[in-house]
């Protein structure tokens, strides 16, 4: 799959209630063994004993592993999705966006596996026949196109610092909170990451998006 192809999760068929708690409690063992294992060390075996489902049904939720984890982060993207962005639009009020991706960095110091799994799939990603590649590669071009949307609109209404220059702030800005994610897990009491994505964007903000 080329790294602009759309990412297409497999959907899932119509099921009863009880169908799909056991669907969502599979997903949830996934997403704990790929935080902690990454896509090429979690098992399905081990997935399948620790939501208590024999590996045959697992795989009659999920065929392959490679299905399983596209649902793991179909899966996270909305949730997030519904929490943080539900009304927000980076080209209708950009210190908006920039106030809700915040958020969602604070709500992220909670969710350190969530952290590591996206820390642990950005690497194994970048190689091209992983099965993450083109989610991976797509995650990173629209959260730059959002951010640099986000940070023009505010710029058009002179909520940006005279003379800045905004050409890839959207990639710097996500080089700068991967990087501290990766220091935070290493280091989680000494790193305060949205902390100093704030002080970063109030280098170029004239107004303060928390306030």
């Amino acid at each position: 799959m080329p790294a602009d192809a759309p990412w297409t999760p497999t959907r899932p068929t119509r099921s009863s209630p009880k169908g799909e708690r056991r669907r969502a409690e599979i997903i949830a063992a996934a997403f704990t063994n790929f935080s902690a294992n990454g896509y090429h060390g979690a098992s399905m075996v081990q997935i399948a004993a620790a939501c208590g489902v024999s590996r045959a049904g697992l795989l009659h939720h999920f065929p392959t592993k490679e299905s399983l984890l596209a649902a793991v982060l179909e899966e996270r993207d909305r949730v997030n999705g519904e929490l943080f962005f539900r009304d927000t639009d980076p080209k209708r009020d950009g210190i908006d966006y920039v106030r809700h991706l915040l958020q969602v960095i604070v709500h992220n110091e909670g969710q350190r596996e969530l952290v590591r799994l996206f820390a642990t799939l950005s690497t194994e990603a970048s190689e091209p026949d992983h099965p993450a590649h083109a989610y991976i590669a797509n995650r990173f071009h629209w959260l730059a196109d959002d951010i640099d949307e986000a940070m023009h609109e505010a710029q058009s209404r002179g909520l940006v610092r005279p003379a800045t220059d905004l050409d890839g702030f959207g990639r710097d800005l996500i080089a700068l909170i991967d990087g501290l994610q990766i220091q935070w897990l290493v280091d989680p009491t000494g790193i305060d990451i949205a902390g100093r994505v704030h002080r970063r964007l109030m280098e170029v903000l004239t107004t303060d998006p928390l306030a």
